[in-house]
């Protein structure tokens, strides 16, 4: 009986024991499974990848999420594109013509002038020129888009006359000054520089180049030339047809000028050749002067405060040619009436 009891009494201490045991690990699994379902662990790498993030396994879920961070990121670069090629589609294209014309200026500047010289002995023929018909002309340079510039030396059989073209003139700018045309449409200025001698040495610029007499027997004339052929575009060759307006000066109101290269602080330097409606002055202006500078020379001014010494060269003749120098070049009468003066220039260094 008292084993009996002894066992009854064994039993129902284990049986207890047993449901104390069991209560605590039911929590804790309960603990652990709650934990799996999103709160942070101390844990990474390797050490996680068996470990479940929803329905999926956490490493799973970092793969998809760097896969897409980095289709995010292509997909910006993209629309980075597609947005650039956009903007550059709708920059209005650059004009071509413009940019070639401006090249070419720059590489004519830019490239050095070939000096040429050619000898010969020309018989004269009859001048081509409407007017001229009863005349003789020995063509040395034909008309030329391009500005000769250079020396003659020259002998012939007889007194001869110097001519240069200056040309084609625009419509409308024949104002009086000699004309020179074979069909009444394209016209040049006519430069005719009469030395009365046979041989002697010439500088010029113009478009053309001729020894001419107004006789109607054929002359022979030998010659050497040197010269450049210069780009009208040029900056430094200039070419025109000016009427003159009046003279701006203090004590030159009554005068007409016609100013081809306005004052400038840096001096030009060059050579002209010209033809007017009326025997003129050729002028050029040395300054502006300082105070002190002021030692009787004749001056010009506009203002009676910034001065030019004046330099007034009068060859008594509508057209020739000159080397200049100074911070102006400019043509003048002492009359009131208008003139009309064609140029050619070519200015150097």
């Amino acid at each position: 009986m008292t084993n009996k009891t002894t066992f009854v009494a064994l039993f129902t201490v284990s049986v207890l024991l047993l449901g104390a045991v069991a209560g605590p690990l039911n929590l804790l699994q309960s603990a652990e499974a709650m934990k799996g379902q999103g709160v942070s662990s101390s844990q990474y790498g390797a050490a996680t990848k068996s470990k479940v993030c929803g329905d999926k396994l956490c490493s799973e879920v970092r793969a998809d999420k760097i896969k897409q961070e980095s289709k995010k990121k292509e997909q910006i670069k993209t629309e980075k594109k597609t947005e650039e090629v956009k903007k550059a589609e709708q920059v209005p294209p650059k004009d071509t013509k413009a940019q070639t014309m401006e090249q070419a200026k720059q590489q004519a500047a830019a490239t050095p002038k070939i000096t040429k010289t050619i000898t010969g002995s020309i018989v004269s023929k009859q001048d081509p020129g409407m007017g001229h018909e009863s005349h003789q002309l020995a063509i040395i340079l034909p008309p030329s888009d391009k500005i000769y510039r250079g020396h003659l030396t020259y002998s012939a059989s007889e007194n001869v006359q110097l001519v240069v073209l200056n040309g084609p003139l625009a419509e409308g700018k024949d104002k009086g000054q000699a004309i020179w045309s074979i069909d009444g449409k394209t016209k040049y200025g006519l430069t005719l520089v009469d030395n009365q001698n046979s041989a002697g040495v010439w500088q010029f610029t113009g478009n053309a180049l001729a020894v001419h007499t107004k006789n109607t027997k054929p002359f022979t004339v030998t010659y050497s030339v040197t010269y450049t052929e210069n780009v009208v575009d040029n900056q430094k060759i200039l070419r025109g047809t000016m009427t003159s307006k009046q003279d701006p000066g203090m004590g030159h109101e009554s005068h007409q000028l016609a100013i081809l290269l306005p004052p400038s602080d840096k001096a030009y330097r060059g050579h002209i050749t010209y033809d007017a409606s009326e025997p003129i002055q050729l002028v050029t202006l040395i300054g502006p002067l300082k105070e002190g500078d002021l030692a009787g020379q004749p001056t010009w001014t506009t203002d009676g405060k910034t001065k030019y010494a004046l330099v007034l060269v009068d060859p008594k003749k509508s057209a020739g040619s000159w080397v200049f120098s100074g911070n102006a070049l400019a043509i003048h009468t002492m009359n009131k009436d208008p003139f009309t003066v064609s140029y050619a220039i070519v200015l150097t260094e």
